[in-house]
């Protein structure tokens, strides 16, 4: 039996991939921070089929002694501060985790388990104020946020530790993949819980910052197959995965809104208070070598993802009535 370890296994993508994992017939370990409260509402139907262990991305010793303890045939590595906007109020905390978070778990897998495969989770965010467009495996990247920079240097350490140890090591840059499970602080749930909120008349108005905005949107559980796929490979490789589509922020509200029955134009309020410092405009992903190499093709389009969101969220709200 294979055996995967998962860093940010109670976030969005944590929770999928440990489903697949699971239907792969792999053991799986989730690496969770040792807090006060237990944050495993993504997981908490996977608890009594997977192992529960504790670590921290800022501490080099727990991270060594899990893995050696654990001495898994892949690590994922998908915990980091991962909110954009909140990365300009703690900039040097996003640093720590999204960016020497990473050195630290290479760092420990060198020294404990250096057979293991390593998957990196980078972003679409590497890129920024993109130099072209759709943005493939070789555009240079220039991040438009701290949260980009991090991102940027947990790629790059990747490589290197690739290169210098022979390390499995392998970095997807993801573009924008969202799903019911997606937090509330991100765009896409904001909406489509906004929507649900209108709907049940719990709110009467939702408030957005940039309604021009462009992203590459597709649904998470789609991504973490392209990570396991990437993983699978004799020799590793860094690879783009999106839908090769944009659609803006206002797209998006449409849809939903029109999903539940309503004209998005008589709620939506634009807010500068939802501006970036530095706006990231148009993201679209070239995912060619993943498709060609991987065999991977996302299967749940751009309507039926807003249009599930929307579902989920008017039937979690629907029963706290």
């Amino acid at each position: 039996m294979a055996r995967a370890l998962i860093t940010g296994i109670t976030g969005q993508d944590g929770s999928y991939l440990a489903e697949l994992l699971l239907s792969k017939g792999y053991e799986v370990v989730g690496v969770v921070r040792r807090t006060s409260h237990d944050s495993y509402e993504r997981i908490g139907h996977l608890l009594d089929r997977v192992t529960i262990t504790a670590a921290d991305l800022l501490d080099q010793h727990s991270l060594t002694g899990v893995i050696g303890d654990v001495m898994p045939d892949e690590i994922y590595n998908l915990a980091a501060q991962s909110f954009v906007p909140t990365s300009w109020n703690q900039p040097v905390l996003t640093g720590e985790f999204t960016a020497l978070g990473v050195t630290r778990i290479l760092e420990a897998l060198r020294l404990a388990h250096p057979a293991a495969r390593f998957y990196q989770a980078s972003s679409s965010e590497m890129f920024g104020k993109v130099t072209e467009s759709p943005q493939n495996e070789t555009t240079t990247f220039y991040p438009r946020s701290p949260y980009g920079v991090a991102k940027v240097y947990g790629h790059w350490i990747t490589v290197n530790y690739r290169e210098s140890y022979g390390l499995h090591a392998v970095s997807g840059t993801l573009f924008n993949h969202e799903s019911p499970r997606r937090g509330l602080e991100f765009v896409t749930r904001k909406i489509s819980h906004g929507v649900a909120r209108i709907k049940l008349g719990f709110a009467d108005e939702l408030r957005l910052g940039n309604l021009d905005a462009r992203r590459d949107w597709g649904f998470a559980g789609d991504y973490v197959d392209a990570m396991w796929r990437m993983l699978q490979r004799d020799e590793p490789r860094d690879y783009v995965v999106g839908t090769g589509e944009t659609h803006s922020v206002r797209e998006f509200a449409q849809i939903a809104f029109r999903h539940a029955g309503l004209n998005w134009e008589d709620y939506v309020k634009t807010d500068p208070a939802f501006m970036r410092p530095a706006e990231v405009e148009v993201l679209q992903a070239d995912p060619a070598r993943a498709r060609q190499e991987l065999g991977w093709t996302p299967t749940v389009s751009f309507e039926a993802l807003v249009q599930m969101m929307v579902e989920s969220d008017l039937e979690r709200l629907g029963r706290t009535r």
